[in-house]
């Protein structure tokens, strides 16, 4: 059944997330910079996937799928904060691939503990901070509907039941835009020297190949399903069925932590 399904999905991404997070924090030989990075790259998981799939069993045992406001804006703010933490950790990811390849020789001293440290710091509380105020603002709107549009609740889905369409509605996209865009370019910049450092020597291509390309991967895949997700939400989606509708929904929950699994596999 789709209950039984749901719940094995769930039960596997939780169950590869706890023992990666145990192996890495017990292992003292993985208490380096790229595995730091991947251990909160599971708990992200498991922070995003729980905002979102224990609401989801509920769902389908239940006739009526009702959430409470407050239910909403909680699992509102889990799932756009864990995406935007999924974001900046692989950002972290790839500029430590760029250094460990292009600049061997200070590696240590640029991806020293401290600065690993502020880091994921930084990499964790921007994107809470971010989604902790918009969702503050988002929960003193004045709403004209009670029905959202989407399995799941999100940012944009809620502003869009407003009464009257208010300036932060506009304001908080294009800051969101402006903010993670250069994260996406940093990413883009990193791999084009990587790559380019990995042509002229063997060794460095066998390395990219190891550890760069299950993380370009995973960036593609998280990249593209945020896109996706974004363009069905501010596009009409009249015209497809209620199955598409629910397919593309769940893509950007689905498919990033399988792709995460296999990569950490």
């Amino acid at each position: 059944t789709l209950f039984a399904l749901t719940f094995v999905c769930y039960c596997v991404i939780v169950q590869v997330n706890v023992t990666l997070i145990l192996t890495i924090i017990m292992d003292k030989s993985l208490h380096e910079p790229m595995f730091i990075f991947l251990c909160n790259l599971c708990i992200n998981s498991l922070y995003g996937t729980a905002g979102f799939y224990p609401k989801l069993l509920i769902d389908i045992l239940s006739t009526s799928h009702v959430i409470s406001y407050a239910g909403c804006l909680v699992q509102s703010f889990a799932v756009n904060s864990s995406a935007c933490a999924d974001f900046s950790l692989l950002v972290l990811m790839a500029y430590d691939r760029y250094v460990a390849i292009c600049r061997p020789l200070v590696y240590h001293s640029v991806m020293n503990p401290h600065r690993v440290s502020a880091l994921v710091f930084a990499a964790w509380i921007l994107p809470v901070g971010q989604m902790l105020i918009i969702t503050v603002s988002t929960s003193t709107l004045r709403l004209c509907g009670s029905q959202i549009s989407r399995m799941y609740c999100v940012n944009y889905v809620i502003r869009r039941l407003e009464c009257t369409v208010s300036i932060t509605t506009v304001i908080f996209p294009v800051f969101i835009l402006t903010y993670y865009f250069p994260h996406f370019l940093l990413v883009i910049c990193s791999y084009f020297y990587i790559m380019r450092t990995c042509l002229t020597c063997k060794e460095e291509r066998i390395k990219f190949l190891q550890t760069c390309l299950p993380h370009l991967m995973s960036f593609i895949t998280v990249a593209l399903s945020l896109l996706f997700d974004v363009l069905i939400m501010r596009l009409s989606s009249e015209k497809l069925s209620e199955s598409a509708q629910n397919f593309i929904e769940m893509q950007f929950l689905l498919f990033p932590p399988l792709c995460f699994l296999c990569r950490k596999s």
